[in-house]
This record gives C-alpha cells, structure tokens and sequence, in this order.
C-alpha cells in the first residue's frame, strides 16, 4: 500500500523538506506544519520551507520553525501537501532535486507528480488527508498536531460550511475537541479576524465589482498598486472572493489580483501583466474546469489559475469559459 511506502522512506531518508503552493492558506500552512510532527513522531526532523505566508497563521504550533530557505540543495525526500501540480510548489527546486518524492493532496486535478501519490479527492480538506495518514500510522495525535489540522479543516471547508464535508470530518473534529483543541479560536483567528489592508482592500473590491450574466455572476479585482497603497502583506487578499458569491442568486464569483508569474519568474516583457483568478462557485458549475483550461484547477466549487493579460482582457477570457457553463 502506498502508506506501508510512504512510512518507509520516511523512516529512511536523513533529510527531509516539507513543501506547498504559492500564496498558502490554511490548509496549506496546517498541512505542512501537521506532517513535520508527523515526521518528529517518527523519529525524523523536517524543514518546511515556505517563502511567504500570512502572519494569521502566526499562533500555529512550530510556524516560527518555517524557512523561507535552505542551504541543503538536495534533499533525501521532498514532500508536497495541498498541491495539484509541480508547477504550483513554492521553491520547487527542492522538490526537482530530491532523491525520492512523495505528493499528499486532496484535489481532483492532482496530476500525481511524485514518486508516491497519496490523494484523496473526496476529502474536503488535505489536513483531513494527514489526519488518516496519522491513524494508519498509529501515532498519537497531540493538541499541536490537531491545532495545525483544525486550521485546515476549518479554512477549506470555510468554517464547514462547504460541500463535500462528510461525518467523519464532525468525527475528528469532536475527538479533536477532547483533547483540548481550541475550535472556537482557530475560527475566529482564521476566519473572523480581518486585518486593516483586508479592510481596505474589501471596500475597494466592492467598490468595483459588476454583476454580469443577469446577476449570475460577479467580477472585480485589485491591482500591485491598491495594496501598496494599504501597505499590504501575504494573505492580505485572503476571503475577498468570497464576497461576491454571497450575494443572493450569484452562481460564480470572480475575483483577481495582479501578480508576477508562477515563482516569482519576471516576463521578458516586463509590460506584460498577470492576473491570479480565483473564482467561487455555488451552484453545480464546476470553476476548476474552467480554471484548468487556463493552466489551473482546484476543487469543483473554488479553484484558481495565473492568466497574462490586463484587467479587461483576463475579464473577458474568464467570462467567455463562464459563459459555456451557465445553465
């Protein structure tokens, strides 16, 4: 079985470095941080590498252990979490220059680009996907560990109010709860606390956005400029495309940011602009499909893609595979 694997060379590798996607959430940040306990559990030290993150997840057990750098070049086994491609991995040379690869993940769209695969696209959350790794292991789960996998859980499934949450997600939450994870907390701090540049950059987004396609959906952005102007930091963004999918009889919200390409690479034409497109869906309208055909992917009901273009022409190239989608 791909776990028997997966412990095996965990147990064998010297040394070991924890990978995720650019711009991390919550599950990304608890992924990694649960799978470096889970690593200490097994007698192993890790490095999580992650080049920038948002100070909300700053109260998480071990967060002042992330590197945004190494010196080693190449490591006995690199492990990704919460990550669909290679592409997508922060710093993915240390991935490419690994011995051996092992992938964990969640979402459909995972192309399997390790050595071992381990995904399961039914659950809601990959913090959920390390919570049975931990099972299978036989380890004992810790209130650090189940701090850094509540933040997962509640931040992909948006405080469970998304589909494709299951009873053994209330399960693990409620065992969770016995030893002493603090639920309430880990919601607020991640889903009901706003910092000022997400208050500004809120009343910016709904300053501008349009409802298009008879109300069914929405659309507005940002640029690098706005969140100079708020004095913005890494994750700063977090939840605004959630705005316009609430409002009633929105069947897909469309929010994008300017942003340099995938890894910081600058375009030979520094004219160029890219835009990360996150979109929301609350129908039965698959986003990731739309998203993939643009190079990204995600989850049926959020998903996200790096598009070239400027405002006007990313709207446009988003709304025209939007269109073949709605009803």
């Amino acid at each position: 079985m791909t776990l028997d694997e997966i412990f095996k060379e965990i147990k064998n590798a010297e040394s070991i470095v924890i990978l995720t996607h650019e711009s991390p959430d919550g599950d990304a940040v608890g992924s990694a941080l649960a799978m470096k306990l889970i690593v200490q559990e097994l007698g192993k030290t890790a490095d999580v590498i992650i080049p920038e993150y948002s100070r909300m997840y700053n109260f998480l057990p071990d967060v002042n252990e992330i590197k945004k750098d190494s010196e080693i070049k190449n490591y006995d086994l690199a492990i990704s979490v919460d990550c669909a491609t290679l592409k997508r991995i922060a710093k993915r040379e240390y991935f490419e220059n690994a011995n051996k690869t092992i992938v964990i993940d969640h979402h459909g769209s995972n192309n399997m680009y390790g050595d071992l695969n381990y995904v399961n696209p039914v659950s809601p959350a990959c913090c959920e996907v390390l919570a049975g790794i931990i099972e299978y292991f036989e380890i004992p789960i810790s209130k650090d560990m189940g701090t850094c996998i509540m933040t997962g859980i509640i931040t992909d499934t948006g405080g469970f109010r998304h589909i494709g949450i299951n009873p053994e997600t209330f399960e693990f939450t409620a065992n969770l709860m016995r030893i002493g994870v603090d639920i309430p907390d880990i919601y607020k701090r991640t889903l009901n606390t706003k910092t000022k540049a997400n208050f500004e950059l809120t009343k910016k987004v709904m300053s501008r956005m349009e409802l298009l396609e008879d109300g069914k959906v929405t659309f507005t952005y940002i640029t690098n400029q706005d969140e100079l102007e708020v004095n913005a930091e890494p994750g700063d963004h977090e939840g605004l495309v959630e705005i316009g999918r609430d409002i009633e009889g929105v069947e897909v919200s469309i929010f994008i940011r300017q942003k340099e390409e995938e890894n910081g690479n600058q375009s030979e034409n520094e004219s160029e602009e890219f835009y990360k497109a996150s979109l929301r869906s609350s129908s039965n309208i698959n986003v990731s499909d739309i998203c993939m055909m643009f190079g990204g992917g995600g989850h049926p009901r959020a998903a996200g893609a790096l598009i070239k273009g400027n405002v006007e022409q990313v709207k446009e190239k988003i709304m025209k595979e939007v269109r073949k989608k709605l009803p």
